[in-house]
């Protein structure tokens, strides 16, 4: 199962996220997600979008 959300204010970086999503949709293997990996995807999209913005805001 994967790990719990991080708490409010703590973003993972885009990296780990990005190897998140890579795993949930390795273990798809071509086919649809499931409602619940639909719904886990959806999160990690918006943790990783979260994520990528923060970077960018610290390397600029």
């Amino acid at each position: 199962m994967p790990p719990d959300p991080q708490p409010p204010g703590s973003v993972r970086s885009a990296a780990v996220v990005n190897d998140d999503i890579r795993t949930l949709a390795q273990g798809a293997w071509g086919r649809p997600f499931t409602d619940e990996e639909r719904a886990r995807y959806q999160g990690l999209r918006d943790e990783w979008v979260a994520a990528v913005r923060q970077e960018i805001t610290e390397a600029a």
